[in-house]
Order: structure tokens, then sequence, then C-alpha cells
């Protein structure tokens, strides 16, 4: 009783009957063919043949389950107790991240790997609970086809995504996540890292104050997230240009462009005016080479071109910042 107290009322996989290890298996077996539905359902959009090498899979589950049911009916009659895996102390967890939009075609399945791996150690240790000769043979049959999933999933994958095709969704994978994630948030941290320089050092110099500095730069930084953010949702709602929920752009472009005119904010909470600038000075130096390099990395844009653009760019509004706060 204290133990299962401890455990959050969870039972022991040990203590469980042969009917309740059976019980467990279809339960199991149904939730992960959900599961691997809802992955080709989350697919099926942008990269309609991996969705079918999860349909298969899925309906391989439903296989399992299948046999699992007859096993029960034939030993223990049609009631099945309800026991899930959230009831077993220990048991193998699934993480929800079918739920999770848009999904990543390498997560994917390299999470479905995971899944047969468990479920594979599931079936050993049950068959070893296991006295009845048929219960013990069909759960160490389905150990080995748990194990064998693996080669099942690459002939599945060989039949319904070839070499071609799999190169195409690869390639269209990483353009959304450019034109969802990489391109806004550049576009944000660029504004931000720049676009502030200009009232940030022309406080600075105008007042020598490091608070008051530091409060111009907080709020240009803040203002400039917040309005980048909402020209992001309202430019583009993604349907015809492909580039994804307006959410996850404006937010990204939001957070990126603010944390770009804090990197160089923050500084002025140093009370020294001398420090500051210089620590503020070599974080935009930092910032701007860290902006070229970005570009470089996920835009394919020459390193040089784009440290011309960017450092050129930034140098100039720091300057002018610079002769409009000593004015």
């Amino acid at each position: 009783m204290l133990m299962r107290f401890l455990s959050g009322g969870r039972r022991d996989f040990d203590s469980l009957s042969e009917q309740e290890i059976l019980a467990l298996a279809i339960s199991s077996e149904e939730d992960d063919g959900r599961i691997y539905r809802s992955y080709a359902e989350g697919l099926r959009a942008d990269y309609p043949q991996s969705a079918k090498v999860f349909d298969d899979m899925a309906d391989e589950e439903d296989g399992h389950r299948a046999a699992l049911i007859e096993t029960h009916r034939k030993r223990f009659g049609e009631t099945i107790p309800l026991i899930r895996r959230d009831h077993v102390r220990g048991y193998f967890e699934r993480k929800p991240d079918w739920l999770v939009r848009p999904l990543g075609i390498d997560k994917v399945r390299e999470q479905a790997a995971d899944m047969e791996r468990q479920a594979q150690r599931f079936y050993e240790e049950a068959a070893k609970r296991t006295s009845d000769a048929l219960t013990r043979k069909l759960l160490g049959d389905l150990a080995a086809a748990e194990q064998n999933h693996e080669s099942l999933a690459r002939k599945l994958e060989q039949r319904h995504v070839p070499g071609e095709i799999a190169e195409e969704e690869r390639d269209s994978e990483k353009r959304q996540f450019l034109l969802t994630y990489i391109q806004p948030g550049l576009a944000g941290l660029m504004d931000g890292s720049v676009s502030t320089l200009a009232p940030i050092f022309a406080a600075a110099f105008a007042t020598h104050d490091t608070w008051q500095t530091f409060l111009v730069g907080l709020a240009a930084s803040i203002g400039a997230g917040i309005s980048m953010g909402f020209t992001e949702v309202a430019s583009d709602d993604g349907r015809l240009s492909g580039r994804g929920s307006p959410i996850k752009r404006g937010l990204t472009t939001g957070i990126m462009t603010t944390v770009g005119g804090l990197g160089h904010a923050l500084p002025y909470l140093i009370p020294h005016f001398w420090t500051a600038t210089i620590i503020a000075g070599v974080i935009v130096f930092v910032e701007l080479w860290a902006i070229a390099f970005i570009q470089n990395r996920y835009m394919d844009t020459p390193f040089w071109r784009a440290a011309m653009q960017v450092v050129l760019g930034g140098a100039l509004v720091f300057a002018a910042g610079v002769l409009i706060g000593n004015a």
C-alpha cells in the first residue's frame, strides 16, 4: 500500500496478472496505431509519400492488436480489463510529439524507431512473465516483429519514398524551416541590431547617463520588436506564399528584434559610462558578424558580401548615432 502511494497509485509491472499483461499490450498497440496515423496526417499535406509509410505501420499495429485480442478472448473471455501504460510504474511513455505541427520527417522517424524499441523490450519482459505456451509464443513473436519493424520501415520507405522523393521532401522541409523561422528571425535580428544603434548611442553620448541610455535602449528594443512582430503577422498569412504560420513568424521576428536591440542596451546597466560603452561596442561588433555568418550559413549569401552589407550598414548607423549624440 505504501509503495502504491509513493508511486502515485501506479502498479508495479511484476504485480500484473497474465490477463492484465495482455490487456496492457492491447491498449499499447491501440495507442501506437493512433500515433502512427497522427504522424501520417501531420505529414500528408507536405510529404504524402512519407505519410503512406506510417499508414502502413499503423495497419501493422492493428494486426498485432487483433492477434492479442483473439488470444485474450480464447483464454479469458470477452471482457478486457481497463489498464493503460500510465497505470504501470516504470512502463515506457509516449511523448506527445505527434501533437506538434509541423512534424519534421527525421524527428518522426527517430521517434517511431524509439517506439518500436520500447515495444520490443515490453514484449520480451511480458513473455518471461507468461506461463501459457500459446500466449508466450505470441508475445515472443510480437517482440521479434517489433525488432524487425526497423527493416519493415526501410522496406516501406523504399516502396513509398524512393531516393529522389526522399530528397525532394528533405529539401521541402529545409525550405519550410527557412521560410518560417530563419528568414523572419534573421530579419528581426538585423532590424533590432541595426535600427536601435542610432538611438542608443545617440542617447549615450548626449547624456553620458547609463541608466537613461538603458531606458532608451529598452524602449527602442521592445517597441521595435512589437512593431516588427505585428508587421510580419499582418503582411502575409502564409497560405499562398507557403511561408508557414503567421503567428510563428511574427513571434520569431518580434523576439529576435527585441534580442538584437537588447544586446547592446543591457551593458548600460553598468554605471560606469565608458566601460558600458566599450562593452556595448564589442557586442555590436559580434552581433553584426553573427548576422553575416547566419546569412552565409542558411541563406547561401556569400560571406564577404553579407559582411559588407551588414557590417558596413551597421557601422554607418553606429557612426550616425555617435555624431548625433555629440552634436
